[in-house]
Parts: C-alpha cells; sequence; structure tokens
C-alpha cells in the first residue's frame, strides 16, 4: 500500500511569533523553521504503518518555496521513502493546496492519504476536507487511532461528545489529531541517508492547476496585552466588583 503523506513548512512551534511593524505579515527574518506539529504525526503514524508490513512506500510532499525541501528531507529522514516538493512563490490557500496535492494523488494513486488536521500557521483545518471531496475519497479527520484491515480502514475520532469510530472504504484520507502518536526523532544515520533519497520538484502547471488567490489579508498583529489582575479582600469586594466594573453579573 502507498501512503501520501503532506508536509508544511511553518515557525516552529517553540518561537514566539511577532508581526512585522507595518503590519503586513509575520516577521519571519531569522526565524527557525520546522515541520508543522500535526504534519510530523502524520508521518509518524505512515512510518509505523510501514513497520507493521501495511504500508509499501512512504511520499512526503510538500507545496512552497525551495526552502521547503529541508521539511521534506527531515521526513525522509523519520522514515518516508521519498519525496515531491510543488513549488510555488509564497504561501497557498488552503483550496489551492487541496488541488495541487489532488493533482499529486492523481499521479501517484495512493491507497492511503495522511494529513495533519491543521497547520499552526493559519489554523484553518480545512485542505483535508476540500481534499477528499476533490478526490472523490472517503475521509476520516481528526483522527486519534487508525487501523487498517485490507481494503477497510476504521478511524477513531475525537468529537464534542466523545470518540466516534468510522469504517472506510481505502482508499481514504486522514487528519490527524495530537492523541494518534508520539513523533519520532530523526537520527543521524537516517538524517544523512536522507540525502540521497529521491526528491522531484514539480511545479503547478505539471499538476494541471493555476495558482489564484481568493483570500486577502488585511493586517497582522498581536493580540492585546492582558491587564494585571487584582486581589479583593472579601466576598462583597468580588461581587461588586464583578457587578460595577467588569459588568460580567446583573
Amino acid at each position: 500500500m502507498k501512503v501520501l503523506v503532506a508536509v508544511k513548512r511553518v515557525v516552529d512551534y517553540n518561537v514566539k511569533v511577532r508581526a512585522k511593524a507595518d503590519g503586513t505579515d509575520v516577521d519571519l527574518n531569522n526565524v527557525k523553521m520546522s515541520i508543522n506539529p500535526f504534519c510530523e504525526i502524520a508521518v509518524e503514524e505512515a512510518v509505523r504503518l510501514k513497520e507493521a508490513g501495511v504500508a509499501t512506500e512512504i511520499v512526503a510532499v510538500s507545496i512552497g518555496e525551495k526552502a521547503c525541501q529541508e521539511q521534506i528531507r527531515t521526513a525522509l529522514a523519520l522514515g518516508a521513502d521519498r519525496g515531491i516538493q510543488v513549488e510555488t512563490e509564497g504561501g497557498v490557500e488552503p483550496l489551492v493546496v487541496a488541488k495541487l496535492l489532488k493533482g499529486v494523488i492523481d499521479k501517484e494513486e495512493p491507497q492511503l492519504v495522511i494529513l495533519g488536521k491543521q497547520s499552526i500557521d493559519g489554523d484553518n483545518n480545512q485542505t483535508g476536507q476540500m481534499l477528499a471531496a476533490l478526490a472523490n475519497m472517503a475521509q476520516g479527520t481528526f483522527a486519534s487511532v487508525v487501523e487498517v484491515d485490507g481494503d477497510r480502514l476504521k478511524v477513531t475520532r475525537e468529537i464534542d461528545g466523545g470518540l466516534q469510530t468510522l469504517s472506510l472504504s481505502l482508499p481514504a484520507i486522514i487528519t490527524t489529531d495530537l492523541r494518534l502518536n508520539e513523533p519520532r526523532y530523526a537520527s543521524l544515520p537516517n538524517i544523512m541517508k536522507a540525502k540521497k533519497k529521491p526528491l522531484d520538484v514539480l511545479t503547478p502547471g505539471d499538476l494541471g492547476v493555476e495558482v489564484s488567490k481568493h483570500l486577502t489579508l488585511v493586517k497582522v498583529e498581536p493580540p492585546a496585552e492582558r491587564k494585571a489582575g487584582i486581589k479583593v479582600e472579601d466576598v462583597d469586594q468580588l461581587v461588586d466588583k464583578l457587578k460595577n466594573e467588569a459588568k460580567v453579573i446583573g
């Protein structure tokens, strides 16, 4: 079974994100970049499927400028067999990402596609669902457990009321939640081996997709700083402030 895994280049989750002075975008100068954490979980799940003898090949794909090859190489070091970069200028919208991934699916014909449920930069949580609709494939989102049984896929997903279990027919698309697994670290020998693994570069034109924009970024600004709290002497003073200052009670 061939597994296609999407990985995205984002600001490392340990970095405090800053807005540019003019508010046009996020300041990325000298900022550490890494694989989106949810994409790391997706790669780990694919590798575990291969280790269990279920998957035969793992293809890591990323969309963006040449710099995203770094994240593809990281996925290769974690256990993916080969990589594909779809080269675009700057960031692209979730719908365009879904269309580009659909083109890769048509080209590679994987039996299973794994994506992170969302990226930590845009937090859109849209690409997996759009891709499933475009590719006309079964989908299981927010997966916390994934089990493959022949040509069926059982996905346990987290919902507001608890857990929901779906039975999907392959080929299918799943998006990963935090509790699906704990990603491993890439070892130095595997990092060295990853440099020799194949990595193909495609353009949107190769996939028959036109990159267009439907969204306009209006402004980026940091959240307002919270005011320091105060201590109250007794319950009566607390009630008074909640009623007359915060106005959260009548």
